[in-house]
């Protein structure tokens, strides 16, 4: 890691993007008092993560990337058997275990064994297990990984309704879509560096613009905008250019260029992060 800063504030969703081996995971784990820190500073709730380690792990919930739900026990079981190490008092478990198994809609799976779960409803299962000690912190670590469509957007509104009663939570998510949705701020990290903080959208403004436009990688098309003066960005077999006049870019390239196709599209936060990370494939 190297000089990565930040702070994440109450009740808000904090993401935290990057390629493969960015330092996600470690940054995560340091929070989760599983990894100790090399150097720096680093608390949570104000205390040091060195010195009080049962107080922060007390007040966290956890929804880690590989699903590692007990498949001895049923949905309900696997929920009773994480309070006890909170102590929890059964009724009181059973109580919240009710209302959470409402919360990710698995009441009527309660008697099921976890084998007999798609994957969707494990990771609801696992999001209600990291809420049953009510968590002044959770985190989620690829929350949606490997999910439909359908799933994912039914996790986002239980993030979305969890954020809005007041929840802290901090993300780290391969899908931009998904941070763009979901969070208030966060970072985008590389090779254990913070490259950019910021509101999702203030960001594509900031790095990209409103709009692209695209093109064929060509050398006609590279020439005509080299001497039009125009400046662009190569992605494959394409060639982009970042703007705020995307009707004025398309007529240019249309007439003075006379390309057959172009394509005007809004600017993602998929953008801003291949733009900064680079667009070369990582293991």
């Amino acid at each position: 890691m190297d000089s990565v800063s930040f702070t994440v504030e109450e009740t808000e969703m904090f993401g935290f993007l990057g390629p493969n081996g960015a330092g996600k995971t470690t940054t995560m784990k340091m929070i989760q008092c599983i990894s100790p820190k090399t150097g720096g500073e680093l608390s949570v709730f104000g205390v040091d993560v060195n010195t009080h380690q049962r107080e922060i792990k007390r007040l966290l919930g956890v929804v880690p990337q590989e699903n590692n739900l007990d498949p001895d026990f049923t949905v309900y079981e696997n929920l009773l058997v994480y309070a006890r190490y909170f102590n929890i008092p059964r009724a009181v478990a059973e109580k919240k275990i009710d209302e959470l198994l409402d919360l990710v809609q698995l009441r009527e799976k309660k008697s099921t064994t976890i084998v007999q779960l798609s994957g969707g409803m494990k990771r609801r299962l696992i999001l209600a297990r990291a809420l049953i000690n009510d968590p002044r912190l959770l985190i989620l670590d690829e929350p949606t990984v490997g999910l439909d469509p359908q799933a994912r957007h039914l996790i986002w509104d239980k993030l979305k309704k969890l954020r809005s009663q007041g929840n802290t939570i901090v993300l780290t998510t391969h899908y931009l879509e998904e941070a763009a949705q979901l969070c208030d701020r966060l970072v985008i990290m590389d090779q254990g560096k913070i490259l950019v903080e910021g509101k999702p959208a203030e960001l594509v403004l900031q790095h990209v613009g409103t709009d692209i436009v695209e093109a064929e990688n060509s050398p006609e098309t590279i020439g005509c905008l080299d001497r039009l003066g125009i400046k662009y960005e190569i992605s494959g077999e394409t060639i982009q250019v970042y703007t705020d006049s995307p009707q004025k870019i398309t007529g240019i390239l249309l007439e003075d260029c006379r390309l057959g196709k172009v394509i005007a599209r809004r600017a993602t936060l998929e953008d801003v992060f291949l733009k900064l990370t680079g667009r070369k494939l990582r293991d």
